[in-house]
């Protein structure tokens, strides 16, 4: 059997001085933190077999890879699979009380939590998401390739692998900044999900993608 380590990374933090929700725009690149994190990253991952990376088209999830791709002479590819969820809120405040969501005019974008109705259904996430890892699993072949993806899509898969309902409350995600949530395959059988945090622990809560 060949075994083979499909790594899916988030980001490490952004600059976002505004608290907005940022999701797709362009623009928003690592703070000098969030620099560090993927510096740490790189580091934890070394002296792993890393053969293939691979990130978002976004800047915060390609500035994140470049360290690990440096480590190991690699390129870092692109898979538009691994993007950040579309979202209605995209460039707007959202936190609790504040913002868009207290506004009437966003009230029926939330009619329906469970799909969600103010984004990109969870059931399509996990899908392209499912197809990013076997891409990147193939490509690494009896060795281990890293995603660099984002909070949402990496926690919408983790549950999905699991056979958990995809809605859930985000405040709950185990996925803090420069994650590692590690899939484990004999061939393209999955046999176990590893989760670690290299660079820290930070609260699911606060605004970030």
């Amino acid at each position: 059997m060949t075994r083979t380590v499909v790594h899916l990374l988030r980001h490490g933090e952004v600059y976002n001085p505004e608290g907005i929700l940022y999701g797709r725009l362009p623009g928003f690149r690592l703070s000098g933190t969030g620099q560090q994190q993927a510096k740490l990253v790189g580091e934890h991952l070394a002296d792993h077999d890393v053969t293939h990376v691979v990130a978002s088209p976004l800047e915060r999830a390609q500035q994140t890879a470049r360290p690990i791709a440096e480590a190991h002479a690699l390129e870092v590819a692109v898979d538009d699979r691994l993007i950040e969820a579309d979202n209605l809120f995209e460039g707007l405040r959202v936190a609790v009380g504040d913002g868009a969501l207290r506004s009437p005019q966003h009230w029926p974008k939330l009619r329906n939590p469970f799909r969600p109705s103010w984004g990109e259904p969870y059931l399509v996430i996990a899908h392209r998401m499912l197809a990013a890892v076997h891409r990147a699993r193939s490509a690494a072949a009896g060795h281990e390739a890293v995603c660099v993806s984002h909070q949402l899509p990496i926690w919408t898969l983790r549950r999905f692998l699991e056979g958990r309902r995809l809605w859930h409350d985000p405040r709950r995600r185990q996925c803090s900044l420069a994650s590692l949530t590690s899939l484990v395959f004999e061939d393209e059988k999955l046999i176990r999900i590893a989760y670690a945090e290299p660079a820290g622990s930070t609260d699911p809560a606060v605004t970030g993608a």
